[in-house]
C-alpha cells in the first residue's frame, strides 16, 4: 500500500476538521426537558432561551414516583462532553419539597456534571419551599476539565436552620440535634475551573467545597455568602429544636459547660470555601467569603490563596501545610482572622479594623514549624480593641469561638507584626524570630528573638 504524500495528508486533515465543525451543532432550547436531553449528548453548543423555569413543571408527581423507583435521584445529569451551555438570564427554580418527595439516600446531589471538557455560563438555580435534603448538594462537578462561569446558586433546604453548628454537624456522637444538611457547589473532578460563581447560602451546609482529592481546581472572582445570628437570640427562644435540648451544645465552652453561651456570633451555614483531604494544586484568586463559618478552611491541604477577603466570618482562614496566602485580607469582627495549623506556610495578611460587641479571644493562633507570617493593617488603620496573636496555640475544639484554646508546639516561626496587636508566646514555642510594633504580653518560649518593627 502506498504511503500518503504530504498533500494528501493535509487534505485528509482538512476533511476531518471540517467534519468536526459540521457535527458540532448549535442548538436552541426552551424547556428543561430539552435541556435534560442534550445534557447527555456531546459536541454541541446549547443556548437556552432566557426565562424562569420551574423544576416542578419538569418533574411532576408521576415522574417523581418513577424516579424514586429506579433510584434516579439527580434532577439533570450532564453526562455529555465537549459541550458549550449558554444560560444567560436563565433561572431554574428548585422546589425543595421535591427532595423530600424523592427520599434520596444521604449525600445525593441534585444537578450533576459527569462529562468532561464542558463549558457552562450564566445559570441561576434558586431553592424555594420548605423541603430538606439529607446531606446533598445543589450542584456537583465530577467530570474532568469543566469550566463554570457566572453560575449563581441560592441555597436553602436544611434542618434545623438558624443555629449553625452549635448542636453538631451530623454523624458525630456528640451531636445533640440530628441535622439534614444541604450544600451549594461540590467539586470532585480534576481540572475544574470556576470564574465569577456565587453561592448565597441560607442553609446549613457548605457554599463551595472540594472532596475526593481532585487536582488542579481553580477559583477566581467567586463569592460565598451566609448569614449570622447572635447566640443571645438563640437563648431567647421559648420553643423549637434548641429549646427542646435545653440548648445543649456538642462543644464545651470556656467554662467547661456544654451549653450555648451568650455574647457570640454564629454563622448559620458552614464554610465559604472548604477542602477535604489532600488536593493537588488548588488555587483561589480574588474570592470573597462573607458571614460564613470559615471563609477559607483549607486544613490538611496545600493551597494558594491570592487577593482574597473574608468579611464577618466565625474564623477567616484555617490553613495547613505548605499553603501560601498572598495579599489577602479579613476582619476579626466575630471571630479570629486565622488559624495556622500546618508547617511551611507563607502568609501575607491584612487585618481589617472592623469590630463588634461580640466576644472574640484571638486575632490569630499559630502552631507548626518553619512558618513565615506577615500581618499588616488594612489601609494603615488599626483595631481599637486589642486582640492577641497567640504563638504556640491550637485552634479551639472544632474551631468554635466559645471553646478554649490549648498549647501546641511552634518551631522556627518568622513573624512580622505591623498591626499594633499584642503577642502572647506559649511555653512550647522554640527558636522563633519576631518583629512587632505591638507589645509582648507574655513570653514563655525558648530562644525567642524579639525586635521592634
Amino acid at each position: 500500500m502506498k504511503k500518503l504524500n504530504s498533500h494528501c495528508k493535509i487534505s485528509l486533515l482538512m476533511v476531518l476538521l471540517f467534519s468536526t465543525v459540521i457535527y458540532a451543532k448549535d442548538i436552541k432550547i426552551n424547556s428543561l426537558k430539552a435541556l435534560a436531553k442534550y445534557a447527555t449528548k456531546s459536541g454541541n453548543t446549547i443556548t437556552m432561551a432566557p426565562g424562569v423555569y420551574q423544576l416542578t413543571d419538569y418533574l411532576n408527581s408521576d415522574s417523581i414516583a418513577a424516579r424514586r423507583a429506579r433510584k434516579a435521584f439527580q434532577y439533570i445529569t450532564f453526562s455529555g462532553s465537549n459541550n458549550i451551555f449558554n444560560f444567560k438570564d436563565v433561572e431554574i427554580v428548585l422546589d425543595t419539597e421535591i427532595r423530600t418527595a424523592l427520599k434520596p439516600p444521604i449525600h445525593s446531589d441534585e444537578f450533576l456534571i459527569t462529562g468532561s471538557n464542558n463549558s457552562f455560563e450564566g445559570l441561576t438555580i434558586r431553592c424555594v419551599g420548605n423541603g430538606t435534603s439529607p446531606g446533598g448538594t445543589v450542584l456537583q462537578v465530577a467530570g474532568e476539565a469543566n469550566m463554570l462561569k457566572n453560575i449563581t446558586l441560592h441555597v436553602k433546604g436544611s434542618y434545623p436552620y438558624g443555629y449553625g453548628d452549635l448542636f453538631g454537624k451530623g454523624k458525630q456522637k456528640e451531636t445533640t440535634i440530628k441535622h439534614r444538611k444541604h450544600s451549594g457547589l461540590l467539586v470532585t473532578g480534576n481540572d475544574t475551573k470556576l470564574y465569577g460563581c456565587k453561592v448565597f447560602n441560607r442553609s446549613f451546609g457548605h457554599c463551595f467545597f472540594i472532596q475526593q482529592h481532585p487536582k488542579n481546581v481553580y477559583f477566581e472572582n467567586c463569592y460565598a455568602e451566609g448569614e449570622v445570628r447572635r447566640t443571645d437570640a438563640v437563648l431567647a427562644e421559648t420553643s423549637g429544636p434548641a429549646f427542646d435540648v435545653s440548648f445543649k451544645t456538642w462543644t464545651q465552652n470556656r467554662e467547661g459547660e456544654y451549653v450555648v453561651t451568650p455574647g457570640y456570633m454564629k454563622s448559620l451555614c458552614e464554610d465559604g470555601f472548604r477542602t477535604y483531604g489532600a488536593c493537588e494544586n488548588i488555587s483561589f484568586k480574588n474570592c470573597i467569603a462573607k458571614n460564613t463559618r470559615a471563609g477559607f478552611e483549607l486544613r490538611f491541604n496545600k493551597a494558594l490563596v491570592e487577593n482574597c477577603k473574608t468579611i464577618g466570618t466565625e474564623r477567616g482562614y484555617w490553613i495547613g501545610d505548605n499553603t501560601k496566602v498572598i495579599n489577602s485580607e479579613g476582619d476579626a469582627n466575630y471571630g479570629p482572622l486565622m488559624f495556622v495549623e500546618g508547617s511551611n506556610v507563607d502568609v501575607e495578611l491584612f487585618v481589617n479594623p472592623a469590630e463588634s460587641d461580640r466576644k472574640v479571644h484571638a486575632l490569630i493562633t499559630i502552631m507548626g514549624e518553619n512558618n513565615n507570617i506577615v500581618l499588616k493593617s488594612s489601609e494603615g488603620k488599626t483595631r481599637k480593641k486589642e486582640l492577641p496573636i497567640l504563638i504556640g496555640s491550637t485552634p479551639p475544639m472544632h474551631g468554635e469561638s466559645m471553646s478554649p484554646y490549648s498549647e501546641a508546639e511552634v518551631i522556627g516561626l518568622h513573624l512580622i507584626n505591623e498591626t499594633g496587636m499584642p503577642i502572647s508566646i506559649g511555653a512550647l514555642a522554640k527558636n522563633c524570630s519576631i518583629k512587632t510594633n505591638g507589645s509582648i504580653k507574655e513570653n514563655k518560649g525558648t530562644q525567642i528573638q524579639v525586635s521592634k518593627k
